[in-house]
């Protein structure tokens, strides 16, 4: 090889006699970056400070809440103490009110419906009786039970009343389960439209002379047709029929029949027409009273 050559005097003298200004470099270099790296120390130890700051800073504020905590923890001990004392009381004194209201219905009391939970209330027999006074207020007393204090007049019973009256009285699933002919359940809520204003579809119209209301058997169809839908104008006709059978019915023959000639487009017709008479006796309205048993949800 070409360096085996070179006599080893020439090579050591040539490291020996480098050029100053190469050392010089070297030195420039290294000194940069020992300034360098003592610049980023410096600034890892002002980090290190200022964490070292934020967690002693840390510390006290997770001290603080913790002492917090164990106030807060000591405050729920001490009032859920304080509500199972209450809750305790209020119970028992619950159960005496109940006690005292169970003594006065048995002495022929009648309580208003709003105080007494009938659920709870525990009498002879196991059952309360609804009652409506004339103060158009609820009470509550044992059935058939008279006011000792003789504090207004008490209205119908429900059994007082007349099918269609208590039939009108019940929402649509209690209807359904109470009858399951369609009929009925049509005269009910028929009846129920004339009585109730809220009800909104009301075929009945104000009668003159010795007629009181009166509703004519084809807007009865139309009305029934509004009230089921789904059936044809053949299935309402005969529908119309057997409402009205059931409204005799359940009305014990309180409505009359009547036909009359009617003329429309220049034809004549005749038509009838289901009438309450102004000298029918129809039990006192808007008096929903019931019997019920203590404890039934």
């Amino acid at each position: 090889m070409v360096c085996d050559r070179i006599p080893r005097e020439m090579t050591v003298r040539t490291m020996r006699d480098a050029p100053a200004r190469t050392r010089d470099v070297s030195l420039e270099s290294l000194a940069e970056e020992l300034e360098t790296l003592y610049e980023q120390n410096e600034r890892l130890v002002d980090r290190i400070d200022t964490l070292e700051d934020e967690i002693d800073t840390l510390r006290t504020e997770n001290h603080q809440l913790q002492n917090r905590v164990d106030e807060l923890e000591s405050e729920i001990t001490q009032n859920s103490a304080a509500v199972d004392a209450a809750h305790k009381r209020s119970g028992a004194n619950k159960e005496r009110l109940e006690e005292l209201q169970a003594r006065e219905l048995e002495k022929g009391a009648h309580l208003l419906e709003t105080n007494v939970d009938s659920h709870e209330i525990d009498v002879d027999g196991d059952h309360l009786e609804k009652i409506q006074k004339d103060d158009d207020r609820l009470y509550y007393r044992l059935p058939d039970s008279d006011d000792p204090l003789q504090r207004g007049s008490v209205s119908l019973a429900h059994g007082d009343l007349l099918p269609i009256q208590q039939l009108a009285r019940m929402d649509d699933e209690m209807l359904r389960s109470t009858t399951n002919a369609l009929p009925s359940r049509l005269a009910a809520k028929l009846w129920k439209a004339r009585t109730d204003p809220t009800t909104g579809d009301d075929p009945w119209q104000s009668g003159c002379k010795n007629v009181r209301e009166y509703v004519k058997a084809s807007d009865l169809k139309h009305w029934i047709r509004r009230q089921e839908h789904g059936i044809n104008d053949t299935y309402a006709k005969k529908l119309v029929s057997r409402t009205i059978d059931a409204l005799l019915d359940l009305t014990k023959n309180r409505l009359a029949i009547r036909r009359k000639r009617e003329r429309k487009n220049g034809l004549e017709y005749t038509e009838r027409r289901i009438l309450l008479t102004a000298d029918t006796e129809v039990p006192r309205r808007n008096r929903i009273l019931r019997h019920t048993a203590t404890g039934d949800s």
